[in-house]
């Protein structure tokens, strides 16, 4: 504010980020990447345990383990951002309140507007970015992981096999025992019990080797003996070889995508029940990042004695709640118990006067009311 003896007073243009601004947003970003990835690392790491059971078996290369993983952090921080950012908010301004800046601020003549607006310096932009992981980020994830599982899947390698331990392939059909594994992947004292229709096949070999020829992936065996025959018959085949192969079959069918792997644009597109479910899950998740934020602003100050986590059970409850109704919600568009409108505006209505009931309570309804006429008189 500047003083001309003959004007008078002129007041200053307002600054577009204040220095309240930055400091909430600076705390806010530092509090949400904190508790943002111990979320997804506690989710992930469930869902890896999973994954890890089947690469043990044999069943997921380690490669595929890897980029599944990566997978699934990009799916599980999009999905949970809003329940990150909702736990940030109320322990930033819970902080704030328990450290009197709020007071510091009130004094100054600031009330919620301003403290919104600091917030949401922050989750505007946020919102953007949680509507491009949700509507084309997750689906892409969701849609290589079928396809990368698919094809390691589809290929019957034999990384499962570990010295002293039996693996099966082809659904029981193709049996190895291997005694040792040397550096180099060669296999030895190997033990193959090879069914082919009712016949069965009885190898022993003294080494072998993993190979891939143009029809197809052999193990090759050395220096052995077979014998093969027809259990319950008197006639049996004894050969011995220098080299015999044998052919590890790969299946080969369509990859079965879910609904969360299709692309939002056809989503759009359809008409179908089951895909409006789906689209309106998707949109959830931005919308969830805005609804979540604008009812942590008053939940924070509700009990300024109960310290930096004295809401956090409530805000647990809300958010749990939140999450429960979206799949109620969800399902029963599915199932058209509700219109596809009322499940995409239901819970999200029931949100905002959550946040309603919580601003009155904290500034009380005479104020709330003349908020609301002064916005209507203009």
């Amino acid at each position: 504010m500047e003083v001309n003896l003959n004007k008078g007073y002129k007041v200053g243009r307002r600054k577009l980020v204040t220095v309240l601004d930055k400091m909430v947003a600076s705390d806010l970003l530092r509090t949400l990447l904190a508790v943002w990835s111990v979320i997804v690392v506690i989710i992930v790491s469930r869902q890896f345990i999973r994954i890890l059971d089947k690469a043990v078996e044999g069943q997921v290369s380690n490669h595929t383990l890897l980029t599944v993983l990566g997978l699934k952090t990009v799916i599980a921080s999009a999905t949970f951002l809003p329940a990150a950012l909702f736990m940030a908010v109320l322990m930033v301004l819970g902080r704030m309140y328990r450290d009197q800046e709020m007071s510091a601020v009130a004094s100054a003549g600031g009330g919620s507007g301003i403290i919104y607006r600091a917030v949401f310096l922050l989750v505007f932009p946020l919102s953007i970015v949680s509507a491009g992981l949700s509507l084309y980020v997750s689906p892409w994830a969701e849609a290589m992981m079928d396809q990368i599982m698919h094809q390691d899947k589809e290929s019957a390698d034999l990384r499962g096999i570990a010295a002293g331990k039996f693996s099966e392939y082809s659904h029981g059909d193709l049996v190895f025992y291997v005694e040792k594994i040397d550096a180099d992947k060669k296999m030895q004292q190997v033990f193959v019990q090879h069914r082919q229709g009712s016949r069965l096949a009885i190898i022993n070999a003294e080494s072998g080797r993993l190979e891939d020829l143009p029809d197809g992936r052999y193990v090759i065996l050395e220096n052995g003996e077979r014998v093969q025959g027809q259990p319950g018959a008197l006639s049996y085949t004894l050969e011995q070889f220098g080299e015999y192969a044998v052919r590890v079959d790969s299946k080969e069918s369509s990859v079965n995508f879910g609904k969360a792997a299709v692309a939002s644009d056809i989503l759009m597109r359809s008409e179908q029940i089951t895909d409006i479910a789906e689209l309106q899950r998707r949109f959830s998740i931005p919308v969830g990042v805005m609804l979540l934020t604008f009812i942590a602003v008053p939940l924070a100050q509700m009990s300024p004695r109960g310290g930096v986590y004295g809401n956090m059970l409530v805000g647990f409850l809300i958010y749990f709640s939140y999450g429960n109704l979206i799949r109620v919600s969800q399902s029963w568009v599915m199932n058209q118990t509700i219109p596809p409108w009322l499940g995409a505006v239901g819970v999200n209505m029931l949100l905002l006067v959550i946040g309603g009931v919580l601003l009155a309570r904290l500034y009380g309804w005479h104020w709330l009311l003349m908020k609301v006429k002064a916005k209507v008189a203009l």
